[in-house]
C-alpha cells in the first residue's frame, strides 16, 4: 500500500523480520536512570516540603474566625472556646472601599459566646447596671463600673451602640428585614448610633455587603449542599447504575462487539435527537408565558440557575447545539463508513483481548486511588502552606494619619508614638504573613507543590498506560491463545514498568508537567491583564495558550505510543518516542482515519451511557413522571444531583473505556508492526486476526493454499 513505502527513509526504516521476537521483551535493562534519580530527588524534597508546611502550617485560620488579636474565635482548648462568634464594634465602618482590597475592615473584632439581641447604646447602658453589665459583654477586658463613658470609648474597650445581629458563617451581622420597601433593622427603621445621632437603617447595608462579599454565592452553596445531603443516595444509586450499564456495555462488546458497535450508533442518534425534540417542546410550551421571552443577556447571572430554564432562549440555545451534534455525527458516519469496518473489527479484537485479560478493567481502581493519594497529598500541603504565615497587624484609622498601614505591635500599641500622633488609630489583625527566610520563599514552595502534583500525576497516568500497554501486547504477540501469555499479564506488566521503566515514565511525564504548568502561569497572566487596554498584548497571550494547548495534545498523543512502545521493546523514552512517530508517520492515513475512527466510536459509547443515565436522572428528580413524584426528594435546585449523576457517570464510564482505548492502541500499533514484519508466508505469518486480514485482504499463505 503506498502509505506504508512513500514515507520510508524519510520516516526510517520498517521493522525487519525477527523469528526470536515473541512479543513484549523479557530480557530488559533499565531505561533513562538519570531521570529516574532526579525523579527519586524530587519526591524527596516533595515529603520535605510536606513535613515543613505541616510543622508550620495551621488550617485553623481557614476554619475559625480571627478577632483583633490573631485569636481563633471557638477554638477548642483556648479560653475562647467558648465564644465562637466574631462580632464587629462598628460595622459601618466595613463600608468602607479599603474592605474589598485589604478584607479587613478598620475596626475591633472580637470573639463572643452571642450576637447581640437588642438595640442598645452604651450612654443608656451606663445608666442601669444590668444594662451594662450586658453590655460588657461586648466589651473588652478591663471594663468597670467606676470608668466613665468619655474614658471607656477613647481606650475603644466597647462599642458605641449594640443593635439586633444575626450569626452568619460566625459572624454576627444586622438583623437587616424589609417593611414595606424599607429597610429596617429589629423591626426599626431608625437606630441612635450612640453619639446622639439618628441613623437609617439603610445605612449598615453597606458596611454588611462589604463584610460579606460573597454572601449570596455562599446562600447558594448552602443550599446545594442541602440538596447533597438530601439527595446523596440517590446519586449513589445513578452512580451504581451508570457503573452496571457501563460493565453491560462491555460484556455485550465482548461478544456482540460488531452489532453492539452499529447498535450504539443507532441509539447515540435516537438518543440525542430526542434531546431535540424535547428542547422544542419545552420551547414551544413557554411561548406566551409571562417573562420567557427575555434574553439570557438581559437575565444575567442569577444564583438560582433554574430560572434560566423557564426562558425560551435557553432551550432554543441547547436545541441548537444539540442539532449541531447530530449533523456532524451523521456526516462522520456517512464519509467514514468504509473505515468504520476496519475499526469495528478492531474493537472485536480488543474486545476478545480484554476478554484474556479480564483483571485489566479493574486496573483503573489503582489508578484512581495512586491520583486520589496525590491529589489528597498536594491539597492537604497547598492549605498547610498557604496557613504557614505569622498574623501581621496594622494600624486602622478613621481620620488622616501619617503611619496609616503600617506595622504594629498591639501589646505596646496604647503607649507608642504613633498612638500618640493619631489618637483614634487603632492595631488591628490584618492578614497572615512574615518576614522570615521561610516566608520569603513561601511562594515559590507552593509553586513546587503545583509542579509536582503535575508531575506526580502525570507519572501515575503513564504508568497505567504503560502497564496496559505490555499486558495487552503480550496478548497480540501470542502465538497460540492464551497458552502463549503470562499467567498473570497485568500483573507482570506493572513489575516491568516499575522495575525497568521508571525513570522513562518519569521523562515522559516530566516534559508533559513543564508544558502544563507554562498553561498555568499563563492563564494567571490572562487573568492579571484581563483589565489591560493592550490589544496587542491580549492577542500574543491568546496566541502563546492555543499554542501550548497544541502541544500538550501533541505531548500526551505522543508519550502514550512512546510508552506503548518501551512496554514491547524496553527502549528508554526518546528512542521508544522515535519510533513510535516513525512508524505512526509511515502509517499516515490509517493513524489519520482508522485509529481516529475508532476513538470515536468509544466515544459515542460513553456519550451513550452519559445520555441514557442523565435522561433517567432527570426525569427522577424533575418530578417530571408522576409514578416519581413521591419518591424523588424536593430539592432546592434539582439540577445539582443531575449534573453530578452525569459527571459521575462520565467518569466512570470513561475509566471502563479507558482500557478499552488502551487496548484498541496497543494493537492498533502491533498491528502497523505486524504489517511490517511479516509477510503472510509459513515462515512469517500475520499475527493479526482473521477479521482484519479479510477486510485489509491480507492472507497467510497457508490459508492462500487451501
Amino acid at each position: 500500500m503506498p502509505e506504508e513505502g512513500e514515507f520510508y527513509g524519510k520516516h526510517g526504516e520498517p521493522r525487519k523480520y525477527d523469528p526470536t521476537f515473541k512479543g513484549p521483551i523479557q530480557n530488559r535493562g533499565c531505561t533513562d536512570i538519570v531521570c529516574c534519580i532526579l525523579f527519586i530527588l524530587a519526591i524527596l524534597a516533595y515529603i520535605a516540603v510536606g513535613i515543613l508546611a505541616w510543622s508550620q502550617g495551621d488550617p485553623r485560620k481557614v476554619i475559625y474566625p480571627t478577632d483583633s488579636r490573631g485569636q481563633f474565635c471557638g477554638q477548642a482548648g483556648t479560653p475562647l472556646e467558648k465564644k465562637p462568634l466574631l462580632f464587629y464594634f462598628n460595622i459601618m465602618k466595613c463600608a468602607s472601599p479599603m474592605v474589598l482590597l485589604e478584607f479587613q475592615c478598620p475596626t475591633t473584632q472580637m470573639c463572643v459566646e452571642k450576637c447581640p439581641e437588642k438595640f442598645m447604646t452604651l450612654v443608656k447602658a451606663y445608666s442601669n447596671t444590668n444594662d451594662f453589665d450586658y453590655y460588657k459583654n461586648f466589651c473588652k477586658d478591663g471594663v468597670t463600673n467606676t470608668m466613665g463613658i468619655a474614658e471607656i470609648l477613647r481606650s475603644g474597650l466597647c462599642p458605641s451602640m449594640l443593635f439586633p445581629s444575626k450569626p452568619f458563617t460566625r459572624r454576627c451581622f444586622p438583623a437587616l428585614g424589609q417593611k414595606g420597601g424599607v429597610i429596617t433593622v429589629g423591626n426599626s427603621s431608625h437606630f441612635e448610633d450612640g453619639f446622639g445621632k439618628m441613623r437609617d437603617a439603610k445605612d449598615l447595608v453597606d458596611g454588611v455587603k462589604n463584610a460579606t462579599v460573597v454572601i449570596e454565592a455562599r446562600q447558594a452553596v448552602m443550599k446545594i449542599f442541602e440538596d447533597y445531603t438530601q439527595s446523596w443516595y440517590w446519586i449513589l444509586l445513578g452512580l451504581v447504575i451508570a457503573m452496571l450499564t457501563s460493565l453491560l456495555f462491555i460484556v455485550l462488546l465482548r461478544f456482540l462487539a460488531g452489532i453492539m458497535v452499529w447498535v450504539m450508533i443507532a441509539m447515540v442518534i435516537v438518543v440525542i435527537g430526542y434531546g431535540i425534540f424535547h428542547c422544542y417542546m419545552e420551547y414551544a410550551a413557554l411561548k406566551g408565558e409571562a417573562g420567557a421571552n427575555v434574553t439570557l443577556q438581559q437575565l444575567g447571572f442569577q444564583t438560582d440557575l433554574s430560572v434560566y430554564l423557564q426562558i425560551r432562549q435557553t432551550w432554543l440555545a441547547f436545541m441548537i447545539i444539540l442539532a449541531i451534534v447530530e449533523v456532524i455525527i451523521i456526516l462522520l458516519l456517512i464519509f467514514l463508513r468504509k473505515r468504520i469496518l476496519i475499526a469495528v473489527a478492531l474493537i472485536k479484537e480488543a474486545s476478545r483481548a480484554v476478554g484474556h485479560v479480564m483483571c485489566s478493567l479493574f486496573y483503573p481502581l489503582f489508578t484512581f486511588l495512586l491520583l486520589a493519594m496525590v491529589i489528597a497529598y498536594w491539597a492537604v500541603t497547598a492549605v498547610f502552606l498557604s496557613t504557614s504565615n505569622e498574623p501581621v497587624y496594622k494600624i486602622f484609622n478613621e481620620t488622616e494619619c501619617e503611619h496609616s498601614r503600617e506595622t504594629c505591635e498591639p501589646a505596646n500599641f496604647t503607649t507608642s508614638p504613633m498612638k500618640a500622633r493619631c489618637p483614634d488609630s487603632e492595631c488591628l489583625f490584618a492578614f497572615y504573613g512574615g518576614e522570615t527566610v521561610y516566608h520569603k520563599y513561601l511562594i515559590g514552595l507552593q509553586f513546587y507543590n503545583v509542579f509536582l502534583f503535575f508531575w506526580c500525576a502525570n507519572f501515575v497516568t503513564a504508568l497505567g498506560q504503560m502497564t496496559l500497554a505490555g499486558a495487552f501486547a503480550s496478548y497480540y504477540w501470542a502465538f497460540v491463545k492464551p497458552d502463549d501469555m503470562p499467567a498473570f499479564p497485568v500483573f507482570s506488566a506493572l513489575g516491568r514498568s516499575l522495575r525497568y521503566h521508571t525513570g522513562t515514565l518519569a521523562f515522559g511525564s516530566l516534559i508533559l508537567s513543564i508544558v502544563q504548568i507554562i498553561r498555568v502561569l499563563l492563564e494567571y497572566l490572562d487573568h492579571k491583564l484581563k483589565g489591560a487596554q493592550n490589544k496587542f498584548a491580549k492577542f500574543l497571550l491568546c496566541c502563546l495558550k492555543c499554542c501550548f494547548w497544541c502541544l500538550e495534545k501533541f505531548i500526551k498523543f505522543l508519550n502514550r505510543n512512546a510508552y506503548i512502545m518501551v512496554a514491547i521493546y524496553g527502549k528508554n523514552f526518546c528512542t521508544s518516542a522515535r519510533d513510535a512517530f516513525f512508524l505512526l508517520m509511515r502509517n499516515m492515513i490509517r493513524v489519520a482515519v482508522l485509529d481516529k475512527v475508532t476513538d470515536f466510536l468509544l466515544f459515542l459509547g460513553k456519550l451513550l451511557i452519559v445520555g441514557l443515565v442523565g435522561i433517567f436522572a432527570f426525569f427522577f428528580f424533575s418530578g417530571r413522571v408522576k409514578a416519581f413524584e413521591n419518591t424523588a426528594p424536593h430539592l432546592h435546585y434539582y439540577w445539582v444531583p443531575i449534573l453530578t449523576v452525569v459527571v459521575g457517570s462520565y467518569l466512570i464510564a470513561h475509566g471502563f473505556f479507558s482500557v478499552y482505548s488502551m487496548c484498541v492502541d496497543t494493537l492498533f500499533l502491533c498491528f502497523l508492526e505486524d504489517l511490517e514484519r511479516n509477510d503472510g508466508s509459513a515462515e512469517r505469518p500475520y499475527l493479526m486476526p482473521e477479521s482484519l486480514r479479510k477486510i485489509l485482504n491480507k492472507k497467510n499463505k497457508t490459508q492462500q493454499a487451501q
